[in-house]
């Protein structure tokens, strides 16, 4: 009957004390860490180690619930394997408890109000970026070479200078100057 405590954060700028502390006052027998690691991420070690250590009766302990899950369907399975194999689930900013009927269920409310906070904000992004194409934005990278450089690069090779040779001197890799010579 452990307690096993997960805490995540997405960049190596960002500090674990917080929910290392609260994890630690929780009673945790053992804690599992990720570092500068996103929530959306398909490896996650220390949230696999500390899955793989849950037995029966134990219960894996959070700070709060984006720290584990990538989305309502990843945090749904999850809890139905946890069903199965006899494991709880506790997180402790948001009074999940899947001990009881009532926390289960305010973990899948949950869950399904923080997938939708996600889409809506993609929708918003998608929405700006379309709407800063049409007033005729450039989006994405700039250029690896100005017009110039590509019609300097043109001439150079039209005077059988290398590719290599080219794109070295204009410090970009030869796909780069392929792409600027093809106009893409």
């Amino acid at each position: 009957m452990a307690r096993i405590g997960y805490a995540r954060v997405s960049t190596d700028e960002q500090t674990l004390d917080l929910q290392l502390d609260a994890l630690e006052a929780a009673g945790c027998d053992r804690i599992f860490t990720d570092k500068g690691v996103s929530a959306i991420a398909k490896k996650r070690p220390g949230f696999e180690k500390a899955l793989a250590s849950l037995e029966y009766s134990d219960t894996l302990v959070l700070w709060k619930m984006d720290r584990a899950f990538r989305s309502l369907r990843h945090a749904l399975d999850t809890l139905e394997v946890f069903e199965n194999d006899g494991v709880d689930f506790l997180v402790l900013t948001e009074g999940i408890d899947t001990s009881t009927a009532m926390g289960r269920c305010f973990f899948q409310i949950r869950n399904a109000f923080s997938e939708l906070e996600r889409n809506l904000i993609s929708e918003r992004t998608k929405a700006g970026l379309r709407a800063a194409q049409k007033r005729g934005a450039k989006l994405g990278r700039p250029p690896g070479l100005s017009r110039r450089q590509v019609q300097d690069a043109m001439q150079r090779r039209s005077a059988g200078e290398h590719m290599q040779v080219i794109a070295d001197s204009a410090g970009v890799s030869m796909r780069t100057l392929y792409r600027a010579m093809n106009g893409r």
